[in-house]
């Protein structure tokens, strides 16, 4: 499957469809979040989480329907500019209060971006798939479950992490990381391997999660992790 920066002119009926479905898969998620925090008593952190675990599901959909990288890259820096204007002016203002000091919105835009440009440069898009997955549904059934059910506590400069929480990343990031591999890869006893220490290596970034920098280093760090070890322990 071949995987270009920039599409051509042939392509461009089939390339405004695929950018509809993605921009739809959004919209989609972001109804959701309105819906339930207007019509629900949660909390504001699980609406949080519905569009940070569902926005990066795109991720997916870019994959499957071979979008050139120029949308992903585009889309990314147009969602940090507002992100980081956001900071300024209340444009999310329920997405990005956190409740402290952070600038994870933006770092989970700018993530996507460079993990677009650099593997679907490299045509190997399924581990942009493997880092974003890992941040959007690892970190993010992490703090909901820490939140929820976490009793031991433990700090990182400055970030109040739990246990379970931890655990709950390290689990979700290691199926993320054996289904995808699995399927790209086969099952061969390197997957299985990989797969375990880029979940612990994810968890381990995601503790430290000062200014939600784990938003950039949990994704590019999973990807790069994975990419590398595969060509170490299976193309070498």
């Amino acid at each position: 499957m071949l995987i270009t920066l920039f599409p051509s002119l042939e392509s461009l009926s089939l390339l405004w469809l695929q950018i509809t479905l993605a921009a739809a898969w959004v919209v989609l998620i972001i109804l959701i979040a309105w819906g339930v925090s207007h019509f629900t008593n949660s909390e504001p952190e699980i609406i949080r989480k519905i569009v940070h675990i569902g926005t990066g599901n795109v991720i997916l959909i870019a994959w499957w329907l071979n979008i050139p990288a120029i949308v992903g890259i585009t889309a990314s820096i147009f969602a940090s500019i507002i992100t980081l204007l956001s900071y300024i002016f209340p444009i999310l203002p329920g997405i990005n209060s956190v409740g402290r000091q952070s600038l994870g919105t933006f770092f989970y835009a700018l993530s996507i971006g460079i993990l677009v440009a650099g593997f679907w440069y490299l045509q190997q898009p399924q581990y942009a798939v493997i880092g974003i997955l890992t941040m959007a549904w690892g970190d993010g059934l992490a703090a909901l479950i820490g939140q929820r059910f976490g009793k031991h506590k433990y700090q990182l400069l400055g970030s109040n992490k739990s246990w379970e929480g931890s655990l709950t990343m390290t689990f979700f990031s290691f199926l993320i990381n054996m289904f995808i591999l699995l399927a790209t890869q086969g099952n061969i006893w390197q997957t299985w391997i990989i797969s375990i220490v880029v979940a612990i290596v994810a968890t381990t970034l995601e503790a430290f999660s000062f200014l939600g920098i784990d938003n950039l280093t949990v994704p590019v760090g999973s990807a790069a992790l994975a990419y590398s070890l595969i060509q170490i322990l299976v193309l070498n």
